[in-house]
């Protein structure tokens, strides 16, 4: 704010008053002044720090997720996460929910978002398009991550025993989950093609994308899809919860192991929070005590046991099967 004018200049402005008005608005202009000049204080407080650094309340930790489950869940989750994201790195935490996986990655690439639950997929996309971004935490059983295939109870499905099986699925009705999905299309499409069963032209008619492993599960149980493959900890979760009728769609396979989803961090963090805020971010996932109410919440609502500290160098076989297939190019 600019300073505010004189005294000696406001009293100037007043020459055409009457003199005995002149003690009195000598005193109004006076509070005039004063106040002028705590606002100009005040704005300069608001915004600068005594180290010349931004003040607390204008730095905002800005977090996100890809949306692989159903809105409502994912926003009682990750509000959960930026409270206790606030309280343990002294900043302000707020979630931005997101509307698709693409998005996920276009707001990281923007600096929208400083921080991103990814897929396995996702999160190479966007280290790829924001130079030297980090891979820092994951699940403990994100290093071992498994698909489900998953076949309605009528067509005669499965059990399959190996991923050669796999070409019972050609000829059907079939549907992946996210186009960008690691566990629900992209690592099933590499096992899928291991058993020669060609995504674009082996099923009985273009492959479905139904935008997340809930609607997966939705579409399947209905027959409007007689198979599709999901992230087999959503698959879990759904069942020990009642939530899926396994009188009309049932498990029918487990892929190999992968690694998959992980917390991506953009590298200009360190510049606005300080140098040891990742590794204070880190701590904040690893140190979560299933012994205190609140953080198991957040490991059940994870569906993890613990977090456990990653690398960028754990994707490579991400990023070599997304090449491969053509979902990364360049």
């Amino acid at each position: 704010m600019r300073p505010g004018p004189s005294l000696d200049v406001l009293e100037a402005r007043t020459h055409s008053l009457r003199p005995r008005t002149t003690g009195r608005v000598r005193i109004l202009l006076a509070a005039l002044v004063m106040t002028l000049g705590a606002c100009a204080s005040g704005d300069q407080a608001a915004t600068e720090a005594p180290d010349g650094s931004a003040a607390s309340g204008d730095r905002v930790f800005t977090i996100g997720a890809i949306p692989d489950q159903d809105p409502e869940k994912l926003q009682r989750l990750y509000g959960i996460v930026a409270d206790h994201l606030s309280r343990e790195l002294g900043v302000t935490v707020e979630y931005e929910p997101v509307t698709d996986y693409a998005a996920s990655v276009s707001l990281f690439r923007a600096g929208d978002l400083d921080m991103v639950w990814f897929g396995g997929l996702t999160g190479v996309q966007a280290r790829l398009q924001v130079d030297g971004a980090q891979a820092i935490l994951q699940r403990s059983i994100d290093e071992d991550f498994h698909s489900i295939f998953i076949a309605g109870t009528g067509t005669g499905i499965g059990p399959i025993d190996d991923v050669a099986g796999l070409a019972e699925l050609a000829g059907r009705r079939f549907t992946f989950g996210s186009e960008s999905s690691t566990s629900g299309r992209l690592m099933p499409q590499y096992f899928l093609e291991q058993a020669g069963v060609a995504a674009e032209t082996d099923f009985a008619g273009p492959p479905g994308f139904s935008g997340s492993h809930d609607k997966t599960i939705e579409l399947v149980a209905s027959g409007t899809f007689e198979a599709g493959v999901v992230n087999e900890q959503v698959w879990n979760s759904r069942v020990e919860a009642g939530e899926v009728d396994l009188g009309a769609v049932t498990a029918v396979f487990r892929t190999p192991p992968y690694h998959d989803y992980h917390w991506v961090i953009r590298p200009d963090v360190a510049e606005r929070f300080g140098d040891d805020f990742v590794s204070r971010v880190r701590t904040a996932f690893t140190d979560l005590d299933p012994a205190d109410p609140a953080e198991a919440e957040i490991l059940e609502l994870f569906g993890a046991e613990r977090f456990i500290e990653t690398d960028n160098a754990n994707y490579a076989e991400i990023e070599d099967v997304a090449r491969d297939l053509g979902l990364i190019t360049g």
